[in-house]
């Protein structure tokens, strides 16, 4: 049980690579449909290191001050006058963007398209590094009995996992999937692949340990990717950076042995360039990664294959419930993922364990978790 308090204890960016604990007022009693969580646990995400070191993430600019953080779980501490489905001290994992649910995109089921959404951490919307945070029961997702915390927060990049394989790329039973990126979404994009019947999963990446890791994780091939010739133009590159892996693999452009799925979960140029290359005639391309607002990608070899090039964003209806349906099951492990955890007083020191790919321990850090003050 969760008593709340008058203060909300907070983690606040200031300005860019700067933090500050401040203390806030408590929420006001949600609404009729809302529910206040504490957050127990919060993992970050790429997007949050974008923002504290870049001020930006994608399109979505540093607003000052700003509560970073979005994968999240926690415990329900009020629950509003109409809410049937959830009660004070349940356990939670939060899908952390609102959506209008009037507009058209909201009304046809796309409600990761709503025109006015409201993302935790993102255009001036504070995150769940707070110790009071208030939202939709319906996006308050009960945890089941055999899921921790910190694997209910996992629930969020789980979620764009599914979202990429299952509902964007529809995945095929026995289908081969390559994976861009061996980060957390990349090792979940290649998790959910496996535990929906691929074939063949092959992972690609600069860092020999993460790769080590994806073939730990979920027995994927992997791939570390070979260094650009002196002077080399990055298109000449990613079409020799294809074939070198097609020939390597024993992969095609039709049959069997090739490539049905790409999902690019890097955002580099040369992956998604390279992904082209490699993906089969007809086959699908799925791109996750938010990385420059322009590409450069080899058009005439992507009209010839008649690759099918799909952006996926976030997750959308029954991602939630089937990212944490997977890992109650044990289709989906999540415990490897999870690295380090630090105290709420010691945020900074998640940051810069997350920005630095390695933690005090001298351990790799793959997913940085940081607990809730309360």
């Amino acid at each position: 049980m969760v008593t709340m308090n008058g203060v909300n204890h907070c983690c606040v960016m200031t300005k860019i690579n700067t933090l500050v604990m401040e203390d806030r007022a408590a929420p006001p009693a949600p609404g009729p449909y809302d529910v206040v969580v504490v957050p127990k646990m919060t993992g970050l995400c790429g997007s949050d290191m974008h923002v504290f070191l870049e001020g930006r993430a994608g399109e979505s600019l540093f607003s000052d001050p700003l509560v970073l953080g979005h994968e999240c779980a926690g415990v329900v501490a009020q629950v509003g006058s109409n809410v049937t489905t959830l009660k004070v001290g349940d356990r939670v994992a939060l899908e952390p963007g609102a959506a209008c649910l009037r507009c058209e995109n909201c009304k046809s089921g796309d409600y990761n398209q709503c025109g006015d959404f409201k993302f935790a951490a993102a255009d001036g919307f504070d995150g769940t590094l707070q110790g009071y945070y208030t939202l939709p029961a319906d996006i308050a997702y009960k945890l089941p009995d055999n899921v921790s915390l910190a694997e209910g927060a996992l629930m969020e990049p789980l979620a764009v996992a599914v979202m990429s394989v299952s509902k964007v790329a529809k995945i095929g039973h026995n289908q081969n999937v390559a994976v861009f990126g061996a980060g957390p979404v990349g090792l979940l994009t290649m998790a959910v692949a496996k535990a929906l019947g691929a074939r063949r999963i092959l992972a690609i990446d600069v860092n020999a340990s993460r790769l080590e890791f994806a073939k730990q994780y979920v027995g994927a091939e992997t791939h570390l990717a070979i260094p650009m010739n002196p002077g080399e133009a990055r298109e000449d590159y990613s079409k020799r950076h294809g074939k070198y892996i097609m020939e390597k693999f024993g992969l095609g452009e039709r049959g069997l042995e090739a490539i049905d799925l790409v999902v690019e979960c890097s955002g580099a140029e040369v992956c998604v360039q390279t992904g082209i290359w490699l993906v089969k005639r007809r086959g699908k391309f799925v791109q996750v990664g938010a990385g420059p607002a322009h590409n450069l990608i080899p058009m005439s070899i992507f009209v010839n294959k008649e690759v099918t090039m799909i952006g996926s964003l976030r997750y959308g209806p029954g991602c939630y419930p089937m990212a944490i349906d997977l890992v109650s099951r044990g289709l989906v492990d999540l415990k490897p993922l999870h690295t380090h955890t630090f105290p709420f007083k010691d945020a900074i020191l998640a940051f810069e364990t997350t920005k630095k790919a390695m933690g005090p321990d001298g351990k790799p850090a793959i997913k940085v978790m940081i607990e809730g003050p309360v």
